[in-house]
């Protein structure tokens, strides 16, 4: 009977030790699946500089671009997002963007432009449409920001269990303007402050701190922001994606060039 009780007692302990196995197992699937989820770039801030905040010198690479409420000048970031300034800037040359539409004006927080109607749409698949998105610890989402809008994502079979996968980004276009920095959200944001220096330049400068190091960003509007902000607060409607503009709002040109201190 004794022996019954102590190979009855072993079973049990073993199947214990396999169930906490098992739950230690899945929870660290899940620690794992969050980080890739959650953490796409690393971030050292003894090193991180904040080259938004430099304005634009002489021989940057810069954008230039005439809507039908005014011009946008925004300094290219070739160095932090190659691939994608190089996609932009292919486009840009083509004349591709000219007569596409603003699609989206947010609640005052962003407009999203370059799509050849009004409610966004994008030719999916082409190989502008495939640019792996590109995340820089020197490039965040201030106002004035010029960031890539999402196109797709690709995800294996393993990163469907224990996350990850692959963005892309594409021609379509978001001129950040900002959130409101309450007094609540700015105290929330220091205590959790992982660089008091980053906090202090989004509340000081404004952006949208929840897009960080979510899109590429490939530019910093540095003339027409009063432009960035109109496009953001646009009457519009929602049709279930996109807040369109009510009237039709128009990138009529972009053009590349070369910043002078001259011009």
């Amino acid at each position: 009977m004794r022996n019954t009780k102590n190979k009855n007692f072993t079973k049990t302990l073993i199947i214990m030790i396999a169930i906490a196995g098992l739950l230690t197992l899945g929870m660290m699937i899940l620690e794992q699946v969050r980080k890739n989820n959650d953490t796409y770039v690393a971030i050292d801030v003894d090193s991180m500089e904040l080259v938004q905040l430099d304005g634009v010198k002489n021989g940057d690479p810069i954008a230039i671009v005439e809507t039908t409420l005014g011009e946008i000048r925004f300094v290219l970031y070739p160095e932090y997002s190659p691939n994608a300034v190089a996609n932009f800037t292919e486009l840009a040359d083509s004349g591709y963007y000219d007569n596409t539409y603003f699609y989206n004006s947010d609640s005052g927080v962003y407009s999203s432009a370059g799509s050849k109607d009004k409610t966004g749409t994008y030719p999916k698949g082409d190989k502008h449409e495939r640019i792996e998105r590109e995340l820089n610890q020197n490039l965040w989402s201030f106002k004035g920001a010029v960031c890539c809008a999402t196109t797709d994502f690709d995800r294996s079979f393993k990163e469907m269990l224990i996350g990850g996968g692959t963005y892309y980004c594409g021609s379509r276009l978001n001129f950040l303007n900002t959130i409101e920095f309450t007094d609540e959200l700015k105290e929330q944001m220091r205590q959790s402050a992982g660089s008091e220096e980053l906090t202090e330049a989004f509340i000081e400068n404004g952006g949208i701190p929840n897009f960080a190091q979510q899109m590429t960003v490939i530019g910093q509007v540095y003339q027409g922001m009063e432009v960035v902000e109109k496009l953001a607060s646009l009457e519009s409607a929602d049709n279930g994606y996109y807040k369109v503009p009510t009237d039709d709002i128009m990138i009529i040109s972009v053009k590349t060039d070369v910043y002078s201190e001259t011009d």
